[in-house]
């Protein structure tokens, strides 16, 4: 068991004996905590009203609307923690980049980073200076939120190349893997400023508040296993170990990563938050009882009659290990998600009669 460091924030301290902070630690719980990726958004009637008028990254940076946006899954749902409500993109746009987040398609840049010039124009992040309404945001919603824990979340180095790298999303993140192969030093230092770029957003949530960090590597899962431990890997432990005195969980999250495993939880993580595509049973096989666990129901299972969502959920949890595990998704709550199936899955998860003893 790892205590919380002495360095933790108030706020973070009294989250400490929070189920989600206790299972990711592999500490006995009562029951099974669950929270989901996209809780807060595109998925609640009370958000669409907010975002009339307003674009995302407004929204994300105006903290009375950032908090509250947060809030509303935590009031909807009953889940066992919130997520910060924001976008991995907002801290490039704090330090210059011209980034849009179009409805629909996702981040897109103006200007996308194809060489050593451009990846020189990165500069690092100054939570303080360039994004100040983060701290005040995490900090409003820690004085609303009671005993129910905060994430603070981040994108992780290669996901953040791939949008500037290809200019905006791609399925098989083409150029970036180009340049990857074809320049390794110039991918190393882009994925370097990226890694401090994440951690100084990292460290300014948990100063401010959050009681649990996650990293937002989604598109990993496009890397060989080779590829990932020679041009990723490196810069990811780092990433964590850089966060390990502020003595709070650290997730790691990537889509189609299962072939990934025990690279990933070779970077240090707390918890590996796992996609659908991989077992919960077969991952705890793989990665030992040390690591905790976090998903992993399948999305679309959310658009399917309640008789389905209940047995695709209740088989998850049939799946998942008696300590350290949290449940979750593998991947985001989906746009046409009628508002009230999440809270019924937070329901079936806090009756889930499974003895959590070791």
């Amino acid at each position: 068991m790892r205590a919380l460091a002495s360095s933790a924030p108030p706020a973070a301290a009294a989250t400490a004996q929070s189920l989600l902070v206790r299972a990711l630690r592999g500490e006995p719980v009562e029951r099974v905590p669950v929270w989901f990726m996209r809780q807060a958004g595109r998925s609640l009637p009370e958000y669409r009203e907010l975002r009339r008028g307003r674009t995302l990254m407004e929204l994300a940076r105006i903290p009375e609307l950032a908090a509250e946006v947060t809030l509303q899954p935590v009031r909807r749902h009953g889940v066992d923690a919130a997520i910060l409500f924001s976008d991995i993109v907002v801290p490039l746009a704090a330090i210059g980049v011209d980034v849009e987040i179009r409805p629909g398609v996702g981040p897109v840049m103006a200007q996308p980073v194809r060489s050593a010039a451009d990846v020189r124009h990165l500069r690092p992040l100054e939570p303080g200076e360039d994004l100040p309404e983060l701290d005040e945001t995490v900090r409003l919603l820690c004085s609303q939120l009671d005993d129910v824990p905060l994430i603070g979340f981040a994108g992780g180095p290669f996901t953040l190349a791939s949008y500037l790298v290809e200019g905006g999303p791609s399925k098989a993140q083409a150029r970036t893997k180009a340049l990857m192969l074809s320049d390794p030093p110039l991918f190393h230092k882009l994925l370097s400023r990226l890694a401090d770029i994440a951690a100084a957003s990292l460290r300014a949530q948990v100063q401010a508040g959050a009681a649990a960090i996650q990293v937002f590597d989604s598109w990993i899962g496009s890397l060989s296993r080779e590829q990932y431990e020679r041009h990723v890997a490196p810069v990811t432990r780092r990433l964590f170990a850089e966060l390990a005195d502020l003595g709070v969980p650290r997730i790691a999250f990537g889509v189609g990563s299962g072939h990934l495993l025990e690279a990933i939880a070779a970077t240090g993580p707390d918890a590996i938050g796992l996609d659908w595509r991989t077992p919960l049973d077969e991952a705890r096989r793989r990665l030992g009882p040390a690591m905790a666990l976090q998903g992993n129901l399948d999305p679309t299972a959310l658009l399917a009659p309640w008789s389905v969502v209940q047995a695709e959920a209740s088989a998850v949890l049939a799946r998942a290990p008696a300590r350290g595990f949290v449940f979750n998704l593998g991947h985001g709550v989906p746009a046409d998600t009628l508002p009230d199936v999440p809270g019924r899955i937070v329901e079936l998860v806090h009756r889930h009669a499974r003895s959590w003893a070791a």
